[in-house]
């Protein structure tokens, strides 16, 4: 059995990790299980580490084994593939590089409004600090 037989989406550069991923995501959370279990009584830790990951990727408790998280992984290595037609590569790769400016300038303006909301709360902390300082003043003068 080939890799392609189980999953024709993978990339053809896939590792044995992401193989050995779709081959037990195509056969169920039941097939999960019993490669948890199975860790668990040859070596604990790789037994730890399934039920870890299950839990971490959602695969423990949702319907399907099949998560949206793969799903955009895959979604995204393919907008990467070149179609064969220059004019249209081109014109996706100008998109993506503008899109990828425009997230880099929201980033920085999110990183900018963060700063600004911590300098204020800091401020108020000072004011309220000195505020408090003062009236202890004032009531220990009194």
């Amino acid at each position: 059995m080939t890799t392609a037989t189980y999953d024709a989406r993978l990339p053809a550069n896939a590792g044995w990790l992401t193989r050995a991923e779709a081959w037990l995501d195509q056969r169920g959370k039941g097939a999960w299980i019993a490669a948890m279990v199975l860790g668990f009584i040859f070596f604990w830790p790789v037994g730890l580490a399934l039920l870890a990951y299950m839990i971490w990727s959602n695969r423990m408790f949702s319907k399907s084994c099949r998560s949206t998280r793969h799903a955009r992984h895959h979604a995204a290595w393919s907008a990467m593939k070149p179609s064969g037609n220059s004019a249209f590569d081109t014109y996706k790769a100008d998109t993506l590089r503008r899109l990828e400016e425009e997230q880099d300038a929201f980033e920085a303006f999110l990183k900018r409004l963060r700063e600004a909301k911590d300098k204020a709360e800091f401020d108020q902390f000072m004011d309220d600090r000195s505020r408090k300082a003062q009236e202890m003043r004032a009531e220990a003068d009194a």
